[in-house]
């Protein structure tokens, strides 16, 4: 599983010009699903981004994690994170799951994170999106299940 994590003050998704999913300050979460991936893959990630301490403590450092300040995760799941952009111009997408896997690794994720305590809202699976945020920071990391030894 890959991530594009974004700190944010708050975030949305719109379908359709109608607006799914809204968080206030949490963590947007573009997931993409890569052919292999396994429950460790899912339990690391929703590991990772539970306890992910970037959120500032008194001092300015970033020493908090999401239930520390009552944070939330908008998840949106996202093929295009999957992307191999190393030969020509135009992205492979070979690396990417099976639609069908891929939204049950998705939603298998979102309940691992509510069941970790944290408010969890989700994009519509497979839809045409538009994405809104306010990046705090801004604050943007990059999760690989694959590189977590």
């Amino acid at each position: 599983m890959r991530a594009v994590v974004q700190r944010v003050a708050e975030a949305g998704v719109r379908v359709s010009g109608r607006e799914v999913a809204r968080i206030g300050r949490g963590l947007l979460v573009l997931l993409g699903v890569e052919k292999g991936d396994t429950e460790k893959d899912l339990q690391w990630m929703a590991a990772k981004l539970a306890g992910l301490r970037v959120f500032e403590d008194e001092s300015g450092k970033l020493q908090r994690a999401l239930a520390e300040v009552g944070g939330e995760i908008l998840l949106v799941s996202n093929f295009t994170v999957c992307g191999d952009c190393r030969k020509g111009r135009r992205p492979s997408f070979d690396p990417a799951e099976a639609p069908e896997r891929a939204r049950g690794l998705c939603e298998a994720l979102a309940r691992e994170l509510t069941q970790a305590g944290i408010a969890v809202q989700t994009g519509v699976f497979g839809a045409y999106m538009q994405v809104f945020l306010v990046n705090d920071g801004p604050v943007t990391l990059i999760l690989d299940s694959r590189k977590r030894l």
